[in-house]
């Protein structure tokens, strides 16, 4: 059973960062393309970054060259690093992993 679980949300002023964290179990994961979507009440999930297991990587035109994705394939963990972040990046993110979906954390950009 694929279990994915998503951590570290929270409240952060604009300009600041956080780091949200996966852990999956139930997979292969080194060999498997992780990836982070986020959704706003109201509206379409959309994608924001994925990573593949040769280490490749896309991300959503809005949060290029500010949000990275590393993966720990020892730890069966991926990370999603925000920085810069703005009040447009608050919602909820949700880890992927080809038909599987964590439950989310939520992510406000407050002042």
């Amino acid at each position: 059973q694929v279990q994915l679980v998503e951590s570290g949300g929270g409240l952060v002023q604009p300009g600041g960062s956080l780091r949200l964290s996966c852990a999956a179990s139930g997979i292969m994961f080194s060999i498997r393309a992780m990836a982070w979507f986020r959704q706003v009440p109201g509206t379409a999930r959309e994608f924001v970054a994925r990573i593949y297991s040769t280490g490749n990587t896309d991300y959503a035109d809005s949060v290029k060259d500010r949000f990275t994705i590393p993966r720990d394939n020892a730890r069966s963990t991926v990370y999603l690093q925000m920085n810069s972040l703005k009040p447009d990046d608050t919602a909820v993110y949700y880890c992927n992993s080809d038909m599987s979906w964590g439950q989310g954390t939520q992510v406000t950009v407050s002042s």
